[in-house]
């Protein structure tokens, strides 16, 4: 699927850390930012975690929460927000389903040997759950301010 501006956010319904539980429906009424990302406790994964972390509370002044996706469980999720501090909401979509709605679980070349695996790409979605800008095969340097700048313009 590939979701541009403009289109609804796919409903979703996700285990957090923290035994909590995130939703689309749940977040009616607030904007939010949805990152996808590969692994726990990778080198870029964990900068990218560590950006948003140290940007949250301009998030929050804007009134928009910060969701972290990947396959990782909500145990790894757990132990990876008690490593780095990490105050962020850290979903785990174990079965994929969510990354496939929004088009993230893709095929990927390393070393020439194909794997599915999440690609990096962040959503902006605003407060009537409609996506508002879509970052795809994110580059860390920088994406966590060009995502709080797009977030200021909502």
């Amino acid at each position: 699927m590939d979701l541009k501006p403009g289109d609804k956010a796919p409903a979703f319904k996700l285990a957090t850390d923290g035994s909590g539980e995130v939703s689309l429906a749940g977040m009616k009424g607030k904007p939010f930012v949805l990152y996808f990302y590969p692994k726990d406790n990778t080198t870029g994964c964990t900068r990218e975690a560590i950006d948003f972390n140290r940007l949250a509370r301009k998030f929050q002044e804007l009134g928009v929460d910060i969701i972290g996706v990947s396959k990782d469980s909500t145990t790894s999720h757990e132990r990876f927000k008690d490593k780095h501090g990490l105050k962020l909401t850290l979903a785990s979509d174990s079965e994929t389903k969510m990354a496939q709605d929004y088009g993230v679980w893709i095929e990927k070349t390393l070393y020439g040997r194909k794997s599915m695996g999440m690609e990096r790409s962040t959503f902006l979605i605003d407060k009537a759950g409609k996506i508002r800008t879509v970052w795809r095969k994110v580059k860390v340097d920088g994406h966590a301010e060009a995502v709080l700048a797009a977030a200021r313009e909502l």
